[in-house]
């Protein structure tokens, strides 16, 4: 895979799951069916057959039901029973962050979690653009592919666009074939 692909991917999917697509985004994503068509021919048909206004009420809809109200791609939410989210260098997370240089600035964010997936996602972005290659694999391994794999699988059955309904089998196609990519970093 190639570095720019992999930083684009990880910049869309990191924004993509930070919050619910605001009308500039959608107008984006409706220009780029390049993007729409890599997602899937479903999400494609839908955004070139559905007005700007609709898509924005049922995305909307879809990922305030998906990942604010059901649940949220929080590592630890998922990952432990508790729903705790652990704070500071407690979270194994943000120690990860911390230990590869990673400043993240809870205040710049609406987003209350270190392991939300949107953040985790900005992460590898991160570190494939400064070509960090054995922590991509560490991260990915410990941390990406342990919990969101499943998480995805299980978050396509809540999915009631196809644009989410894509997304979840994307972001495990993708995820696995990153996971793979990575492991050639250990042989260099």
């Amino acid at each position: 895979m190639e570095k720019e692909y992999r930083l684009y991917i990880y910049a869309f999917l990191s924004r993509t799951l930070a919050d619910i697509p605001d009308k500039k985004y959608i107008r984006d994503l409706k220009s780029n069916s390049e993007l729409l068509g890599l997602l899937g021919e479903s999400t494609q048909s839908w955004f070139t057959e559905t007005g700007e206004d609709e898509l924005y009420d049922k995305l909307n809809e879809d990922y305030s039901s998906m990942f604010v109200i059901n649940t949220q791609p929080v590592e630890s939410f998922v990952l432990d029973a508790k729903n705790e989210t652990l704070v500071g260098l407690q979270n194994p997370v943000m120690n990860f962050y911390y230990r590869h240089g990673f400043d993240v600035n809870m205040d710049q964010t609406h987003i209350m979690a270190p392991d939300h997936l949107s953040i985790e996602f900005a992460f590898m972005q991160t570190l494939v653009y400064r070509d960090e290659k054995a922590p991509q694999h560490e991260f990915l391994k410990e941390h990406i592919f342990k919990w969101v794999v499943p998480y995805m699988i299980g978050m396509k059955s809540m999915a009631q666009t196809p644009f989410y309904k894509d997304l979840c089998d994307f972001i495990v196609e993708f995820i696995v074939a990153d996971y793979e990519y990575t492991l050639q970093f250990l042989e260099d």
